[in-house]
């Protein structure tokens, strides 16, 4: 399996700009695809966080979406992908209204939400990990790879020192799997850990 970083967009936050990546997890009968940016905006977003959208990215043909959470950056383009099945955690999907989520982006015609509760395993070499902490429901997606463990991190922290540092519990749970590397969603680089 292999995965593909995807740039979706780019938000402002504290007047610095951040890229937003979700990520493409290809396999041979399809893209399972973490996360999904953003396909547009709304006057309070643009007042809010200046998002810059980018060109849609090549997520090939995607069979299903993961979500790390469901907060607009991460979501908003799920209504590409009605009818598609989209695992999220039970609590996030409970947590997901106004005013801190953007319920229609979360909520539309042809969603197709499947509720994890928990880690677990959700295609061969597929599973998630519940990180709750930056959301209610915010959950880690692990993919076994030929060189290794890789963890698509979200947004279960900001920060790449904090992510070294094993700062939270729920980053310590991706410490204790000594992965291969980690990404994060507003980092275009990995950690890649040395355990020797």
């Amino acid at each position: 399996m292999n995965v593909r970083p995807l740039h979706f967009c780019d938000v402002t936050v504290q007047g610095e700009r951040w890229p937003v990546y979700g990520w493409a997890i290809d396999r041979p009968d399809g893209t399972i695809l973490v996360d999904t940016g953003m396909i547009d905006s709304t006057p309070e977003l643009d007042a809010d966080w200046g998002p810059v959208l980018l060109p849609w990215p090549d997520t090939g043909n995607v069979v299903a979406v993961i979500n790390t959470h469901l907060h607009f950056d991460h979501c908003g383009g799920n209504r590409r992908f009605a009818g598609t099945p989209t695992y999220v955690q039970r609590a996030e999907l409970e947590a997901a209204v106004a005013p801190d989520y953007l319920e229609e982006w979360v909520r539309f015609e042809g969603e197709s939400y499947v509720e994890v509760e928990g880690d677990a395993e959700l295609f061969d070499g597929v599973s998630v990990l519940f990180t709750p902490g930056h959301s209610a429901g915010h959950q880690s997606v692990l993919v076994e790879t030929g060189d290794g463990l890789v963890v698509l991190g979200g947004d279960v922290t900001y920060s790449m020192r904090e992510l070294i540092d094993g700062a939270t519990p729920s980053i310590l749970r991706i410490h204790e799997l000594r992965p291969e590397r980690v990404y994060l969603a507003h980092h275009a680089e990995p950690w890649r850990p040395n355990y020797h």
